[in-house]
């Protein structure tokens, strides 16, 4: 009977401890695990294999990946010493180029990765190389989130090429060099800007440390980006308000209701950008799933704790909307911007088939967007990588 005892203690202590650290700030992994930005080696095998079967739907996103712009053998590099980017990038000297051409750089490591073409190895090595021979800064009011969506793209070209290619990158040392002295320094301090803008910078912050290996980078990064998603994706359990920023100092009911654009009315899921528009909500969805999968990969699930389910949530909410349900008078007036994007894919993988939650509407909506494309920002053949994908 004590021995019996003695064992559910234990067993309790134990699950204690495993909740404990399930919700605890993450930390970076005593070992980083590689290929591990957003996308895991397991996953790339899965792709690699559904496609070569010519499976569906993975074989259709990989065929409208391969027939995008960005798997253009031809691609010629566009980089620029100063990228200089106002708000809406106006003025454009170089945004779309850099942003364009890093997701090219993925694209063409994803089809090297399922084709083992050696071109597309030698082609994301290019794109890389040429950037890191020349790029040096970012400026004008929108360089911290052009550096963030940029930065989303370039590690996770690089984690498959470092870690997968079996050819030379002979300059993969200063590829880090640029991670680190150009990109790093403009995202990791983050941004009291509407929401998307520090989630997207945390995105590419944690994915440039697990390509440099940095562990207080990384923690950092990450303690930021729990700290904004717990205040971009309202929950009922966060109490009568919205969590907040600190450094943002919305310290009153009238402040933190103009913060999110004039919404007064707070239910589980709704976004602090909803009432601005589905687009740039839905660019702070996606960096949080990216995030969220990234710190899976590395060894701590986030999915299990509130970031999981303010993303379920906040998935969930939009894709109604998005799907077609009116918005009622209470929500932004009775009026609504939509246009989420190609951004569920990853969540729904994460959240509907490896945890079971049932999300209808976020299904309904992933399949009807399916095969994902790109938003040619930072998002880009999500059904190809995370699609029905149980690695």
């Amino acid at each position: 009977m004590r021995r019996t005892a003695l064992l559910a203690a234990s067993a309790a202590l134990v699950a204690g401890v495993l909740a404990r650290s399930a919700d605890a700030a993450p930390s970076a992994p005593v070992a980083f695990v590689h290929p591990g930005v957003t996308v895991s080696k397991g996953q790339l095998d899965f792709t690699r294999s559904k496609v070569n079967a010519g499976a569906q739907p993975w074989k259709g996103a990989f065929d409208r990946m391969t027939s995008s712009k960005y798997a253009d053998l031809n691609r010629t590099p566009r980089p620029r010493a100063v990228v200089e980017c106002g708000s809406y990038s106006n003025p454009n000297l170089g945004c779309t180029d850099e942003r364009e051409d890093a997701i090219a750089a993925y694209t063409h490591a994803l089809a090297w990765y399922i084709t083992r073409d050696e071109r597309h190895a030698r082609k994301a090595i290019e794109l890389m190389d040429a950037w890191s021979a020349v790029i040096r800064d970012h400026t004008n009011s929108n360089a911290p989130l052009q550096t963030g969506w940029a930065g989303s793209s370039w590690p996770r070209a690089a984690e498959i090429i470092k870690h997968t290619y079996t050819g030379t990158w002979a300059n993969s040392g200063r590829f880090a060099t640029m991670l680190r002295t150009v990109y790093l320094p403009e995202i990791i301090n983050g941004s009291n800007s509407n929401g998307n803008w520090e989630l997207s910078m945390m995105e590419a912050a944690v994915g440039i440390s697990v390509f440099l290996e940095d562990k207080a980078s990384y923690d950092k990064a990450m303690a930021k980006f729990r700290t904004r998603t717990a205040a971009y994706v309202y929950l009922e359990s966060d109490g009568a308000l919205p969590k907040t920023v600190p450094s943002q100092n919305l310290d009153t009911r009238e402040k933190i209701v103009k913060y999110w654009q004039g919404q007064s009315t707070f239910v589980n899921g709704l976004s602090q950008e909803t009432c601005r528009d589905f687009t740039h909500t839905g660019y702070g969805l996606s960096a949080i799933s990216h995030v969220a999968e990234t710190s899976r990969i590395q060894g701590q699930d986030l999915y299990g704790t509130d970031v999981g389910e303010r993303l379920r949530h906040g998935l969930g909410f939009h894709a109604r909307y998005q799907l077609g349900a009116g918005a009622e008078g209470w929500l932004c007036g009775g009026s609504l911007k939509l246009g989420l994007g190609p951004v569920s894919e990853v969540g729904h993988n994460a959240l509907a088939n490896r945890l079971g939650h049932a999300m209808t509407n976020t299904g309904t909506l992933t399949l009807r967007g399916r095969p994902a494309g790109s938003n040619n920002l930072f998002v880009a053949w999500e059904t190809l990588t995370h699609g029905d994908n149980p690695a």
